[in-house]
């Protein structure tokens, strides 16, 4: 998925559910959790070695949805919602 993809998605959902509406990151398919988001990191940021350390993380161009505290257990059907 592209940032642009993902703007557009969330755009649709702002439509339908208003701008209030919290989101959260569904994992592990077989056995779902929600979690919630603390976050957003791109590989360039990973990367920079501000504490002298790199992460080497393949690209820098790559941004990642950080996972918070899980919340509760989620559903198998956000799969199927999702493609």
């Amino acid at each position: 998925m592209t940032i642009d993809d993902l703007i557009q998605r969330l755009e649709e959902y702002r439509d339908a559910l208003g701008g209030d509406a919290e989101v959260r990151l569904m994992t592990q398919q077989n056995w779902p959790f929600e979690n919630e988001i603390v976050g957003l990191a791109s590989g360039e940021e990973i990367n920079e070695p501000d504490d002298g350390e790199d992460e080497d993380m393949d690209e820098d161009s790559v941004v990642f949805i950080i996972e918070g505290q899980q919340r509760c257990y989620g559903s198998k059907r956000a799969w199927e919602v999702a493609y």
